[in-house]
């Protein structure tokens, strides 16, 4: 049963927005709730963490930096791009850079176990971009959006560390210390964590609701573009290295996969409620996408490369 609500996120997203759309009062007077429900799934991301996950980063050195050079290096540059040829105006172009600038996302793990690719390297990717993510994400923002939007990026550094590094250890404290006492809440955790990102990106539409009927189908392909060269970059030069399938697969959903979540808070705390708006896209796309990919991989076996 919770099992089958999260993976129905896709149709609460759609519904919540839905919702926001029709009545956007009640949800536009919970912005300030948005950087504490990002904070309730950090934790929970780090409930699910121990001691031995941060261990495996050392391990596989060449993996690791492959995956994280393609997320940092090449998310950005896509985004920005992206932005550039459709034309986007500022402030949406500044939440597609911010959403490729975010470490990998938190479904991204889930998404590797049915796609039945390289679970504990998705955990590690994920968990290890996310601890950078405090330095990397507002460098990258204003590497490529210094010249045309201002990013306040000590500020950014601070937001991060509050809504991402605190949370996450202090899961993964919990974790250690209550041990299998956690395990009850553990199960409800990726439930609770669909039911915040849901009302997040209700929030964001409510917020931007007078704007966002005019500029859907060009965000809408902005955010479909992102995701789709995402996915393809880290399958691509995965291919050109011949790793194995499980690993293509991997990469492919840790680089395509973003945790747009943060970039939602971000957008909304640094650039205005329709920087938002791509991340918010973004967390029903990527979500529905990767699910796509995972049920097409998932039937075929992920035998050595070539």
């Amino acid at each position: 049963m919770l099992k089958r609500a999260t993976e129905l996120f896709p149709l609460w997203a759609v519904l919540g927005s839905a919702a926001a759309w029709a009545a956007p009062g009640p949800f536009a007077a919970l912005q300030g709730a948005i950087a504490p429900l990002l904070g309730l799934v950090m934790f929970g991301m780090g409930a699910t963490l121990a001691p031995r996950d941060f261990a495996r980063v050392g391990r596989r050195p060449g993996l690791l930096a492959l995956g994280l050079a393609l997320q940092f290096g090449g998310m950005p540059a896509i985004g920005w791009a992206v932005a550039r040829i459709l034309g986007l105006p500022p402030e949406l172009a500044a939440g597609v850079v911010l959403v490729g600038s975010c470490p990998g996302g938190t479904a991204s793990n889930v998404i590797c176990y049915l796609a039945r690719a390289d679970v504990a390297l998705s955990i590690t990717l994920t968990t290890a971009s996310t601890v950078l993510a405090v330095v990397a994400t507002p460098l990258l923002t204003d590497l490529w959006l210094g010249a045309s939007i201002a990013v306040d990026v000590p500020g950014m550094i601070g937001s991060i560390f509050r809504i991402v590094l605190v949370p996450v250890a202090l899961g993964v404290a919990a974790n250690a210390w209550l041990g299998p006492r956690l395990e009850p809440v553990q199960r409800l955790f990726p439930l609770l964590s669909v039911a915040a990102i849901v009302l997040i990106i209700a929030i964001v539409v409510a917020l931007s609701q007078a704007r966002l009927a005019e500029l859907s189908a060009l965000l809408f392909a902005a955010v479909v573009l992102h995701n789709g060269l995402g996915l393809l970059l880290g399958w691509a030069a995965t291919a050109l290295l011949r790793l194995p399938e499980a690993q293509r697969r991997t990469l492919a959903i840790e680089v395509g996969m973003q945790n747009s979540g943060l970039g939602v808070a971000l957008a909304v705390a640094h650039f205005g409620p329709l920087a938002a708006l791509p991340g918010a896209l973004f967390s029903v796309w990527h979500n529905l996408s990767g699910s796509l990919l995972a049920a097409f991989w998932s039937r075929r076996p992920a035998g050595p490369g070539p």
